[in-house]
């Protein structure tokens, strides 16, 4: 069996994948790349998710790449048109031609003697094994499990008469018209899938645990749309997604330091929407915004089903289900034809491939993420994890400029193997989504990756300093080894002087 050998091997075609890909192909056009992906289109979570209404709750000016526009209409973009994006964006660089669809990764292991990657994929619909050989090994996987959603085991489900559906795995014929549906969930999909539905549905009952924070956004920026009259695109998409990293970083900051003024701003857009037709306690979350992610409702649309009477939202507990609808702990039933469980995601690391050095294997979740890309005590590996405050893609584009820059520098110097080691016992219990308290990411902390206290180690949910240290600051700090020794700059780093002023600016 022969081996395909490229300088750089990417996993997962969708927004990451393509992006880091594009990157490669602007920055480093000498290195081969190939990426693998497991389904059979571009597109990862937007080629996944079909359910009605599936769209980002992102704004498309900082969810669309760096380098090429978002030129549609809408901010708040669908799936169809952010997959369209996407596979357009891969066709415009080439990247299309190198991606191996059908492919899963099954395991990968470095050999410190040979100094590269052995990969060993799944060719799924032959059932073949192939062999593959890198360099450098990205995981653009994402950070959940394709195959299956969260399903809590709840009480009585095999009594239920109708029908159940997960949105992650959504029928292509599901009739809804005119029947009585329950989304049990309170996240995004939840917010998506109610007024979505609510028009041709019976009626839709939003059925929620516990309260979140919703923010009210137009799908259509006036400001941009204004803008467009009298300059380019380019500009346009500039300014806008300048503007809006701004917003975003402000509102992130403001609920992290004075929780009331943002609690109070946010429930005080919600009251004007809904102008009585709710109860209140069901938009009042026990938690302080940014604990868990804010939901973005586009254009008021939850607010307006509510109000026309063809949604509700209840928060309750599930007692039983029944073979016709749901019992509630308080006492009140629920009817309904079809149940929903928008109840999140099962989260996974690099697709649960095995990880091994020299054929032992490595815990992801017991590892360090250096700078928010490299892994810890893994030779010329990356995983690449957007941002949970702001876009995923912004941390995504820095992210692929400090590897382009790594590259070129270790191509310079003549190094074949970066390690990022931790010298200074700086890890937490904090996993690299540890800002967020959500249930899916409570569950999956025995999965993820860990943070550190400091330095390199810290993820920061900042993209103004990330963006500053990853384009900037110099490749060789203090923390890397290259070719199992550490180099003269970094040796200086960590000796007399120089060393205790690291010392002192990296305990700040």
């Amino acid at each position: 069996m022969s081996t395909i050998n490229v300088d750089v091997l990417i996993i997962g075609a969708g927004v990451s994948g393509i992006g880091i890909a594009c990157h490669l192909t602007k920055n480093c056009p000498d290195k081969s790349f190939l990426i693998l992906e497991r389904r059979q289109a571009i597109g990862g979570t937007w080629d996944l998710f079909r359910y009605p209404g599936i769209r980002s709750d992102s704004d498309m000016y900082t969810f669309g790449y760096r380098f090429r526009p978002w030129t549609e209409g809408k901010t708040l973009a669908d799936g169809p048109s952010i997959k369209r994006y996407v596979t357009e964006t891969a066709n415009a660089y080439g990247v299309d031609k190198r991606i191996r669809f059908g492919n899963k990764v099954v395991r990968a292991n470095w050999s410190s003697q040979q100094r590269h990657w052995s990969v060993d994929v799944l060719n799924e619909a032959s059932g073949e094994t192939e062999s593959y050989s890198c360099n450098f090994l990205v995981g653009c996987t994402g950070y959940y499990n394709y195959d299956a959603g969260y399903q809590p085991d709840f009480p009585g489900k095999e009594s239920f008469r109708g029908t159940i559906v997960h949105p992650q795995h959504w029928p292509e014929n599901l009739d809804y018209q005119g029947k009585r549906v329950v989304v049990i969930g309170s996240g995004a999909t939840a917010v998506t899938l109610v007024p979505a539905m609510a028009d041709k549905a019976g009626h839709v009952t939003m059925l929620q645990r516990s309260p979140t924070y919703m923010l009210p956004l137009p799908v259509i920026d006036p400001i941009a749309k204004q803008m467009q009259r009298f300059m380019s695109n380019k500009w346009v998409y500039r300014l806008t997604r300048s503007r809006n990293i701004a917003t975003a970083r402000l509102i992130y900051n403001t609920a992290r330091s004075r929780p009331k003024v943002m609690r109070r701003f946010l429930q005080n857009l919600v009251r004007k929407q809904l102008n009585g037709a709710a109860d209140m306690r069901h938009f009042t979350p026990n938690y302080d915004p940014w604990d868990e992610r804010l939901c973005v409702v586009a254009d008021g649309d939850l607010f307006t089903a509510i109000k026309s009477g063809d949604a509700s939202i209840v928060t309750d507990h599930i007692e039983t289900f029944t073979p016709t609808g749901i019992k509630l702990k308080s006492g009140q039933t629920l009817a309904a034809d079809i149940i929903i469980t928008a109840t999140g995601l099962d989260l996974q690391m690099l697709s649960s491939a095995e990880i091994l050095v020299d054929e032992q294997p490595v815990a992801i979740s017991d590892k360090l993420i250096y700078k928010n890309a490299l892994v810890e005590g893994v030779p010329n590996a990356a995983i690449v994890f957007g941002y949970t405050n702001i876009s995923w893609t912004l941390k995504v584009d820095i992210v692929a400029d400090y590897l382009c820059r790594l590259l070129k520098h270790m191509d310079k110097k003549g190094y074949r193997q970066v390690v990022p080691i931790d010298n200074e016992n700086s890890r937490t219990n904090d996993t690299v989504m540890g800002s967020l308290s959500a249930g899916y990411v409570r569950r999956a902390a025995d999965k993820l990756p860990r943070q550190g206290s400091k330095g390199p180690w810290v993820v920061t949910q900042d993209y103004a300093q990330d963006a500053k240290i990853l384009r900037e600051a110099p490749i060789e700090d203090g923390y890397l080894q290259f070719d199992g020794v550490q180099s003269q700059t970094e040796r200086c780093l960590n000796k007399g002087l120089w060393g205790s002023i690291r010392a002192v600016l990296t305990s700040q």
